[in-house]
């Protein structure tokens, strides 16, 4: 028997094993390598500072994600684990109205006092964005915040679970499947759990139907891009965030991520749609022209799992002591996971 089992090696999965393991508790954490895993489809931008304004619970978490990263970051140097890709490059804010980007400074500076993370405030117009960042038109103004960072979630994730193996966390590979609340299948193999933790995002509810539990949570397809500079060094860049929610971000070995174009997931097909394509890369290049030489890479897909009150969910299922729940990250999932992760396995050692 494992104490603990973890479903799911997202992102949030894999924080979670790295912690408990680091605790020198026994982990096995099931890999199940879904297609459409949303930790793989997120560009990682680390500057909440302006967003969730009407939620202030999500707010206060995605907040304290983006605050706990510098020191997961050490842990896992501390580990001998560099390569995650995380980097304190700034955000950059690109909006047409000058008073929107008044407003954004008033919204941060309200912010600071409780997110010492933000840094250094600057406003920039359109002449200034271009100057600065030549692959930018001057079409718009922009807020920069320097204490933005970035980070490629599929490294993320691989550096947690690289650190949870090796202080002690099994891995096993495979489509997991529910007997009862303490026992899961893969393939032939069976498997007891002490805890059972649940952190298979979007999911979840077909895993858990299994034993009668029905989970409300449903999931967004989300499509990114990736494009390479060959003659440009985007690691430097900042995170930028366009209009209509899309965004750039580059990194290393000359990569961008761009994004995103979203709709409903009705049923969980990865496959990348051409309008979803030109939809993103037609507002790219509008803010953008410097990205119009640039080589395409490939598309991405994921689904990010949301529950009704788009509020995660971290606590026993209702009715199950021994079945941990940790849902419905949705867009915040990068920024929170890695935190989130450390408190799951908070509440499941106490």
């Amino acid at each position: 028997m494992k104490p603990y089992i973890i479903v799911g090696a997202g992102i949030l999965g894999c924080s979670t094993a790295y912690h408990l393991a680091k605790k020198g508790a026994p982990v096995l954490l099931i890999d199940q390598h879904d297609q459409g895993e949303a930790t793989r489809s997120a560009a990682g931008i680390i500057s909440p500072w302006l967003s969730q304004k009407n939620n202030p619970k999500l707010y206060e978490m995605i907040n304290k994600g983006a605050h706990y990263y510098p020191a997961i970051i050490n842990e896992l140097a501390n580990d001998g684990i560099t390569n995650t890709s995380y980097k304190k490059v700034g955000s950059l804010h690109l909006h047409k109205s000058d008073h929107k980007l008044d407003k954004m400074i008033d919204d941060l500076e309200d912010r600071k006092t409780n997110a010492t993370g933000i840094e250094d405030i600057s406003k920039l117009t359109g002449e200034e964005v271009k100057s600065n960042f030549p692959m930018l038109s001057n079409r718009m103004g922009a807020i920069h915040v320097s204490g933005g960072a970035r980070v490629n979630g599929d490294w993320m994730k691989k550096a947690l679970k690289e650190g949870a193996k090796q202080h002690g966390a099994e891995v096993i590979h495979g489509e997991a499947e529910l007997v009862n609340e303490t026992t899961i299948r893969i393939g032939r193999q069976t498997f007891d759990a002490e805890t059972l933790i649940v952190t298979n995002g979007a999911w979840a509810d077909r895993f858990l139907k299994h034993i009668g539990v029905k989970l409300d949570v449903t999931s967004q397809k989300t499509q990114i891009l990736q494009l390479e500079m060959i003659h440009d060094d985007p690691s430097k860049w900042p995170a930028i965030m366009l209009p209509n929610n899309k965004y750039i971000v580059g990194f290393e070995n000359n990569k961008v991520f761009i994004g995103s174009a979203h709709e409903e997931n009705h049923d969980f097909d990865s496959t990348s749609s051409a309008v979803g394509v030109y939809e993103i890369l037609k507002t790219a290049f509008k803010f953008a022209p410097g990205l119009e030489d640039a080589k395409f890479i490939e598309s991405r897909i994921g689904f990010r799992p949301m529950l009704p009150n788009k509020t995660p969910y971290i606590g026993y299922l209702p009715g199950y002591s021994k079945i941990m729940i940790a849902n419905g990250l949705g867009a915040s999932g990068i920024t929170s996971g890695p935190f989130l992760g450390s408190e799951v396995a908070k509440i499941v050692t106490r």
